[in-house]
């Protein structure tokens, strides 16, 4: 039995819109999959960062301790008192 016209034209019409769906969608998975390798390099990054950042929090911490002993010691000398004397 032979197609009719019809049906092979609305066939040939769906087939087309399907594939520029599909092309569409594939630049559109394309440009999501780039966005996310970008933000997967910045966050790479912001690690590293923070990692740094940890480093030297800690050694900003080290270097107060260290001017608090000194400060204290300094007072004590002036005052003339020991600070752990009750």
């Amino acid at each position: 039995m032979p197609e009719a016209p019809v049906a092979h034209s609305e066939l040939a019409a769906l087939t087309g819109r399907f594939e520029e769906v599909a092309e569409k969608t594939d630049r559109e998975f394309g440009i999501i999959k780039s966005d996310l390798t970008a933000v997967r390099l910045q966050v790479g990054n912001l690690d590293q960062k923070v990692d740094r950042l940890e480093g030297r929090i800690e050694g900003l911490g080290q270097k107060m301790d260290r001017n608090q002993a000194q400060i204290v010691e300094l007072l004590t000398r002036l005052v003339g008192q020991d600070p752990n004397a009750g």
